[in-house]
């Protein structure tokens, strides 16, 4: 029987381990009811930009499964706690590609949301334009005017940071591109990489730690992407568990020179072995 010691709290993403898309996957509600029964705490703590908090907990809701603002942290909201702690307080006009989900913390950290330039059209472009900063999130509305301001503010000197840098996104059709496309353009046309906030940079996790009131030692992570979500625990140094309903599949094992502790079909068999504690 496999057994789980030292178990104060999960970190668990959530796009390919609870859902796709808008479809939740099976098991999905039980899962919580068990993670309640046994008294686990989590945070669902997803590398996925475009949606707020409250987004999260609405599309919960709407999968009959109910969480608290405290149990969720999206990349966004750790990419704008991070700026505030590490930045000089003159640094506050930020140039965001990202959907409400990257504004929205942003702003509520003392950010100040400047506008795009539309360089075929001059007399459209306001004075006091530049901004300190470029952050960058997932951007279902993305187009080559938000590109073409980022790359002028980069160019005059702002600095440039990341949400995240996954290069796809799992959708019910299938995966697409992530914010890790964008990145790569960004950079192309710059030269400069940006600082990177989400996994598997260890910083989304560390926030989660503080979150649960755990440490590395006795939380686990579950995640579908090696890529991020596993090396990511890897980086904070921390347990994982992976599932194989989302991107990553054990084929890919071969490719990399790191391993969750432990590889589950889905949340279903996760949730078995939660029933045994």
């Amino acid at each position: 029987m496999l057994t789980i010691n030292n178990l104060g709290g999960f970190i668990i993403d959530m796009d390919g381990v609870l859902w796709h898309g808008n479809k939740p996957l099976p098991g999905l509600t039980e899962f919580f009811s068990i993670l309640r029964k046994v008294n686990i705490p989590f945070v669902l703590a997803t590398n996925n930009a475009s949606l707020t908090q409250q987004q999260y907990i609405d599309k919960l809701a709407n999968m009959e499964v109910e969480v608290h603002p405290n149990e969720i942290l999206t990349s966004s909201m750790a990419t704008a706690r991070y700026l505030k702690d590490t930045l000089s307080p003159a640094k506050r006009r930020v140039f965001v590609i990202g959907e409400s989900g990257l504004i929205e913390p942003l702003q509520q950290q003392g950010f100040e949301v400047t506008s795009t330039y539309y360089p075929t059209e001059p007399q459209a472009t306001t004075d006091n334009i530049w901004a300190d900063l470029v952050v960058s999130g997932l951007d279902r509305k993305l187009s080559w005017d938000k590109l073409a301001t980022a790359t002028l503010n980069i160019r005059a000197g702002a600095e440039f940071y990341a949400t995240n840098a996954d290069t796809t996104l799992p959708t019910e059709l299938g995966e697409v591109m992530g914010n890790g496309g964008v990145l790569a353009a960004l950079t192309a046309a710059t030269g400069v990489k940006p600082i990177v906030i989400g996994k598997p940079e260890p910083i989304l996790y560390q926030q989660a730690f503080e979150i649960l009131g755990t440490d590395k030692h006795n939380t686990i992570a579950i995640g579908d992407r090696l890529d991020t979500d596993i090396l990511g625990a890897v980086n904070a140094g921390m347990r994982s568990m992976m599932v194989l309903t989302g991107v990553s599949s054990e084929v890919d094992l071969a490719e990399i020179d790191y391993r969750p502790d432990w590889i589950f079909q889905d949340i279903q068999e996760i949730t078995t072995l939660l029933k045994q504690l």
